[in-house]
């Protein structure tokens, strides 16, 4: 079991990205995802958020809002809790965002996020953000391909987009 942090930092309508594309043995290769990553030994989910985002894009986060804990479960990798986040108050410069050594950063406005290559449950959660939703508790299961096989939401089965 792994415990990780994603965080969705806004600004003018816009979500900041992260194009993994510079580890060829990267899981998430390809795709676009929030900032964020694993907690170090001792890290409690918020400090983890904190010091992922400063690493990742330099921005310093103010306040951090916990949105959502999403379950990931694929074989052959251990299954992962992820603490979703959002924030809109940071401060500082962001790096040069070619030198993110996971990928590229790029601001994207939300009505394109959904064009862009991503994990098919990634569009769930951030579906979630973007209506407002509170608080949720979200599992995606996932076959050894990638493929999405299974999403449950607050204990309920979704009914997957096929």
């Amino acid at each position: 079991m792994r415990n990780t942090t994603l965080c969705y930092l806004e600004q003018n309508g816009k979500l900041l990205m992260l194009y993994r594309n510079k580890k060829q043995a990267d899981e998430n290769h390809g795709k676009w995802i929030g900032v964020g990553g694993k907690f170090e030994e001792g890290e409690s989910p918020e400090e983890c958020a904190v010091r992922e985002v400063y690493e990742e894009t330099g921005l310093r986060v103010k306040s951090l809002h916990l949105r959502g804990i999403v379950t990931f479960v694929m074989e052959p990798y251990t299954t992962e809790y992820m603490f979703l986040y959002t924030s809109g108050d940071f401060a500082g410069e962001l790096s040069d965002p070619d030198s993110c050594p996971e990928g590229v950063l790029r601001w994207i406005e939300k009505e394109r996020l959904f064009d862009l290559p991503m994990w098919e449950g990634d569009r769930i959660f951030l579906r979630l953000l973007m209506e407002g939703r509170p608080f949720f508790s979200l599992k995606l299961c996932y076959d050894a391909e990638g493929g999405l096989t299974g999403a449950v939401l607050d204990g309920n089965t979704l009914p997957l987009n096929r």
